[in-house]
């Protein structure tokens, strides 16, 4: 099983898989090791999101999806 490199002073669940150089048409290519980890496969889809001041963030829809839900749920649950 991959793992990619720790960060050091981070918690474990952070890891740093390698660079990507984007290409004339846009593309980059996702690290073979960070593919295997998060099991992404071609013809996947990805949500990619950004800030100005900290940069890109790319993500399996149903990653967000879940923690939007689990937003909702505690919100809901503080205004009962």
């Amino acid at each position: 099983m991959p793992h990619g490199k720790h960060i050091l002073g981070r918690p474990p669940t952070r890891r740093v898989f390698g660079t990507a150089k984007v290409g004339d048409r846009g593309q980059i290519v996702i690290p073979k090791e960070a593919r295997e980890f998060f099991n992404i496969h071609p013809g996947d889809t990805l949500l990619i999101l950004g800030s100005e001041r900290q940069g890109l963030v790319v993500s399996r829809p149903e990653v967000l999806d879940r923690v939007a839900q689990e937003i909702l749920q505690s919100t809901e649950e503080k205004e009962q």
